[in-house]
Order: C-alpha cells, then sequence, then structure tokens
C-alpha cells in the first residue's frame, strides 16, 4: 500500500513555473546590483561632506551611515517593483510562449478520444514547438489513413470470406432441392474451385498476418537467380493462356529472404498473366525487379490503390491480396514497390531492394 504523503504531489503548471523563474531572475539580478551600490558606497572612504550650498550652514551633511540606510532602503522598494514585474510579465511571456503547447495538448487530448481528422498546423518561425507539431500531424495523417485501411480491410474481409460460403450453400441447396438433374462432376467441380477460392484468401491472410508479427532473416540473395527458379511454373501458366513472358537478367545480389522474394516474383507476375494482355517481361539488375505487362488504359489514381488489402483489378477477379502481400514483403525488406500505370496500356510494378555488401 503506497503512502498517502508519498502519492499526493503538488502541481505546479509549467507556465507558474516559468513565472517564478522570470521573477526570481529579475529579484536576483537586482540584489546583486543592489549589493555592487552598497559594497562601493561601503569601501568610500568617510570624508566629511558639505551641503550643495556652503553657505547654508543650517543644512547638516549625510554621514555614510545614512546613505547607506537609504541605499538599503530603495533597494528594498526596487526588489519589491522587479518582483511584482517579473509575476505579472512572466505569467504574459510564459502564457505567450507556451500557447503553441497547449494547442498540441489540446489535439492530443482529442486524439486519444478517438478523432484523428484534425490537424495543429502552427506557423510562425520555426522552433521546437513547429516541429512538434508537424511531427504530431504526420503522425495523426498515418494513423487516419491505418485506420481507414484497417477498417476498409476488414469489411472487405468479411464480404470476401462470406462469398464463396454464400455460393456453395446456394450449389448445395440447388442440388438438394432437384438431385436427379445435376450434372455431379461439374457441381462437384465448382464447388471444388469455389471452396480453394476461399482457402486462397485465408492462407493469404495468415501471411499478411504472419508478416505483421515477424522479423525477416535476410541474407545475400541473387534476384535474378530467385526469377530463374520461379520461370518453370510461371512460363507454363502464361502458355496455358496465351501470354508471352520474356526476360531481360542480369546478377543482382540483394539483402532479402529467398522465400518470400520467390513469392514476390510469383504475385507480381502472375498478376501480369491473368489480369494483363499478351505479354509479360520481367528485368532484373540493379538491386531491381521489374515486371511490366500491357493491356488496357489504367487509372493512376485507381492504381495507387492496388496495394490495399482486397483491392480489386481492373476486371474484378481475384480476391486482390497478392499486390497487398508483396508490398507487405518488400517493406520488410526496407525496400520500396512503385505501381505505374502505362500510357500504352497495362502496368509496370518495380521492386528495389537494398544491395548486398559482399565486400566482407
Amino acid at each position: 500500500m503506497s503512502d498517502p504523503m508519498i502519492a499526493w504531489r503538488p502541481r505546479l503548471t509549467v507556465r507558474l513555473r516559468l513565472t517564478l523563474s522570470y521573477a526570481g531572475l529579475l529579484v536576483v539580478a537586482g540584489g546583486v546590483v543592489a549589493c555592487v551600490i552598497w559594497l562601493v558606497f561601503r569601501i568610500v572612504p568617510n570624508y566629511p561632506l558639505t551641503p550643495a550650498n556652503p553657505r547654508d550652514g543650517r543644512l547638516l551633511p549625510p554621514s555614510r551611515g545614512d546613505l547607506l540606510d537609504l541605499v538599503v532602503k530603495l533597494s528594498a522598494y526596487a526588489l519589491i517593483f522587479l518582483a511584482i514585474v517579473g509575476l505579472v510579465g512572466g505569467w504574459y511571456l510564459a502564457g505567450r510562449m507556451l500557447k503553441p503547447l497547449q494547442d498540441i495538448t489540446a489535439a492530443a487530448q482529442r486524439a486519444a478520444g478517438g478523432s484523428l481528422d484534425h490537424r495543429i498546423g502552427l506557423t510562425g518561425i520555426r522552433d521546437e514547438f513547429t516541429d512538434l507539431s508537424d511531427t504530431f500531424d504526420a503522425m495523426l495523417d498515418r494513423l487516419q489513413r491505418s485506420f481507414e485501411q484497417y477498417r476498409r480491410f476488414a469489411a472487405n474481409a468479411s464480404h470476401e470470406l462470406r462469398t464463396p460460403h454464400a455460393v456453395m450453400k446456394t450449389m448445395l441447396e440447388v442440388a438438394a432441392t432437384d438431385p436427379d438433374h445435376q450434372d455431379l462432376p461439374e457441381l462437384v467441380k465448382r464447388l471444388a474451385e469455389t471452396n480453394q477460392r476461399g482457402i486462397d484468401i485465408v492462407e493469404a491472410l495468415l501471411s499478411l498476418t504472419a508478416l505483421n508479427n515477424r522479423t525477416v532473416e535476410v541474407d545475400p540473395v541473387d534476384l535474378a537467380a530467385v526469377v530463374r527458379s520461379a520461370l518453370p511454373a510461371l512460363t507454363s501458366e502464361a502458355r496455358d493462356v496465351g501470354v508471352e513472358v520474356t526476360c531481360d537478367l542480369a546478377e543482382s545480389v540483394v539483402e532479402g529472404n529467398e522465400v518470400l522474394l520467390h513469392q514476390v516474383v510469383m504475385n507480381l507476375v502472375q498478376n501480369g498473366i491473368r489480369h494483363g494482355g499478351r505479354s509479360v517481361g520481367i528485368t532484373v539488375g540493379g538491386g531491381r525487379l521489374v515486371v511490366r505487362n500491357d493491356g488496357v488504359v489504367l487509372d493512376p489514381a485507381r492504381v495507387r490503390t492496388f496495394v490495399e488489402p482486397f483491392a480489386k483489378d481492373r476486371y474484378g477477379a481475384g480476391h486482390g491480396l497478392g499486390l497487398a502481400l508483396v508490398d507487405r514483403i518488400v517493406e520488410t525488406h526496407h525496400g520500396r514497390l512503385d505501381l505505374v500505370a502505362n500510357p500504352t496500356g497495362g502496368l509496370t510494378a518495380t521492386v528495389t531492394l537494398p544491395m548486398a555488401d559482399l565486400i566482407g
């Protein structure tokens, strides 16, 4: 059990502490000046002083003791005046200086309450407060985007996971209603395809979750070798749908995880094969993997949403997790994924990864 006397602490605001500091500084400075004046009078030789008009014998000359008493009295009045000025002026100046901090505190309290659509936007001379304000605004921007993405992710995930089950339920109900007029092999095939779609979605979701909760171990990996290992499966799939795959591969050793980079290559090239036109080009060199496919002209604004989970391609096919998974893998490698809509149609995906240091 904690001691109540220890738990209770007097609350002094920063403004009050600054005010007391300003006032104390003025009083100390005034006290130093008064002491210096007093010391000067103290060490002055005690010469006899004459009145201002020597002919006026009625005025007695002041002694040094009288002058020292007068200095002490005036110094006391001056210190009281400086203390008042320091308190009033310090309170005003501290309030002016701390106003930006109060705005930042108010914004933080609103953010803690769940409101992320406001910004501080301090203007004026660049100082520590404006730097803190800009940093806080940038944090709010990122938090707002993240919450919006997670909100869309949750809504889309529930929809995508519900769709295969609803389709299978409908097919089974139709088959149960009229079993004599059902093409059993076709029904089994469609059920298997729908079930596989649900499995793919769940596996992709698990992969995304695993990447969010793990640290990737990286080693020097030749990106060209990773592409070559994936080519047999990719060219086979491309041949079945009439898509031509071309390669321009140069040795490019990067810091990466070979298994995850293989997944990146598979997802990007499969995206071009399944949702592109009639050709897919793969280029590797200088720490970059570039996958370019032809096809219809895409809206650049829509292309920027392709890395969001469950973002649909232009045909509405797929579960929309392939590019989201690629983006997350590249991010864990401290790399960058750029998606650009080609002017003549199709999409160019560029993955840039840190080059491996092979000197040691």
